[in-house]
């Protein structure tokens, strides 16, 4: 490579018809290109030459391989071709590359830093949870990790009470005839599980969309009852092929904290004001303070009105302005159903992630044929607003753990304070320091295994608890805790009592640090 560097070749574009690229691919032998070249290609096909190397390629490219002043190989592995493991096995090389050798080092540094705080890792170091072969593209959640969730779901649940948000429950499986009535067989199928039971056919659900309309759609609606706010904590399953699959972040079973929003086309602003506040607040506790609002607005195959999309996309942006956010728009992005607003979060990497979601559906109300009483007697149609705050809870779990380098807040950390006995004798006051702790709602645990200080305390600093809180024989005598605070140097001495008001004042304030 870097002989090729030095020769300074040019990187030529050469623009064929798409026979004429199917021809010269053949001729080379290049029968992956010629399959991508009638799959992709337009019936005119961009290439490139660099030297004898052809390839099927938009651009642009570099002028030539001059530029090139630094390039690494990072790895390689196994890989099949389209990610399909009953395809053909492949070999995949990762490499980079860098106008100069500040950049390239810049940037494997932080390639480095993202390896450290990979949430595959952080999760095996922390028990937090299993990805095993026996389920692929499936979360055994483990009793540190699952404490987490539920934690991160109470949480939510406390802002949706406070909002009038009512929780629902749907079925994991629907009748087939649902997903048609809702569009996913036509949209969706490929993405979709099915099973068979009693000569019926049944969809596992991707989406909990269907199952909340069918809710709605159960009673007798008025105007007095809207704007309806249901949220559900609902467990889809979506097929993604196998070599796509990453630990949390691309998954086949996630739990989505979803909510159906059915209100009349005046209210929509009023919730989406609320609806991005909510997101707000959410992010913000979690240290996500550089978010990206993007709006999407009508693509060029949708449903519904051209006056009731302009209506909703004006409400979208009158709502974004009121909240004072900058934001900037996608045009012609929206989905087929409606326009929407798209949250982008940028983690302690500069890395940007899409996560929540505000969505207005015009499609659902015809489909499931869902009306309110108006207050003339009549009947129209709600308007339905679909929004996701942590989006996938696996996914938002990931994220966090990355974002933070696996050093959770304390109000949601698995185990807040750990006690650490120096010896036997010290374990009886160990243990009765963690059951006055409990007592006050903290989670505490206690190693007493006949292991080596350092080696317990290497093993706290690895779970990155909040608090390791050392019991000798001067603490059990002066009736005091020498305790470490996670991030910062040396010890302090506490009281049991202290210890538990700071953990108090911690978790009630919902600080990101110790």
């Amino acid at each position: 490579m870097r002989e090729l560097v030095k020769q300074r070749i040019p990187f030529e574009r050469e623009i064929l018809d798409k026979d004429d690229a199917i021809r010269v691919f053949e001729e080379q032998g290049e029968f992956f290109k010629v399959e991508l070249v009638r799959e992709k290609g337009d019936a005119r096909v961009s290439c490139y030459r660099v030297g004898d190397f052809f390839d099927f390629c938009e651009g642009p490219h570099v002028p030539h391989t001059g530029v090139i002043r630094a390039l690494k190989v990072l790895s390689s592995s196994n890989a099949y071709w389209k990610g399909d493991s009953s395809g053909i096995p492949m070999q995949r090389i990762y490499a980079t590359s860098f106008t100069d050798r500040k950049e390239m080092a810049a940037h494997l540094a932080r390639l480095e830093e993202a390896k450290r705080r990979d949430h595959r890792r952080i999760g095996r170091d922390q028990r937090l949870f299993l990805i095993l072969p026996e389920a692929p593209g499936q979360v055994f959640w483990l009793p540190a990790g699952m404490g987490v969730v539920n934690r991160l779901l109470d949480s939510m649940r406390e802002k949706l009470e406070r909002r009038s948000y009512q929780e629902i429950r749907t079925p994991l499986i629907l009748n087939e005839s649902v997903w048609a009535r809702s569009g996913h067989l036509d949209h969706y199928r490929d993405n979709m599980f099915f099973i068979e039971s009693d000569e019926n056919r049944f969809g596992i659900k991707p989406m909990n969309c269907p199952g909340a309309a069918l809710v709605y759609r159960s009673d007798i609606r008025s105007y007095r009852d809207l704007p309806l706010r249901l949220s559900e904590f609902g467990h889809c399953h979506r097929f993604e092929p196998s070599g796509v699959l990453s630990g949390l972040t691309r998954v086949r079973a996630f739990t989505q904290d979803d909510a159906h929003v059915y209100c009349r086309l005046d209210q929509v602003r009023a919730e989406v004001v609320a609806l991005v506040d909510l997101v707000k607040e959410v992010y913000g506790e979690f240290g996500f303070e550089d978010i990206q609002i993007e709006v999407s607005t009508r693509p060029e195959k949708s449903v519904g009105t051209t006056e009731s999309w302009e209506q909703a996309e004006v409400a979208l942006v009158e709502a974004l302005t009121e909240s004072g956010d900058a934001w900037s728009v996608n045009s012609g992005d929206g989905a087929f159903y409606g326009p929407k607003i798209d949250f982008h979060v940028r983690d302690a990497l500069r890395r940007s992630h899409q996560c929540a979601t505000i969505q207005l559906d015009f499609s659902q109300a015809p489909a499931f044929d869902l009306y309110y009483a108006t207050e003339d007697g009549g009947r129209e149609r709600p308007v339905v607003i679909h929004r996701a705050i942590l989006g996938s809870v696996e996914r938002f779990f990931a994220l966090l753990l990355e974002h933070t380098a696996g050093a959770l807040p304390v109000w949601i950390a698995p185990v807040q304070a750990m006690l650490i006995p120096i010896a036997d004798r010290h374990q009886a006051a160990a243990a009765e320091v963690a059951d006055a702790l409990r007592a006050e709602g903290f989670r505490i645990a206690v190693d007493d295994r006949r292991e080596k200080m350092g080696y317990k305390i290497r093993e706290a600093e690895v779970a990155r608890v909040p608090f390791m809180v050392v019991l000798g024989d001067r603490e059990v005598e002066e009736d005091t805790l020498a305790v470490r605070t996670r991030g910062k140097r040396g010890q302090e001495i506490l009281t049991t009592a202290a210890l538990a008001d700071r953990l108090g004042e911690l978790t009630k304030n919902r600080s990101l640090t110790p």
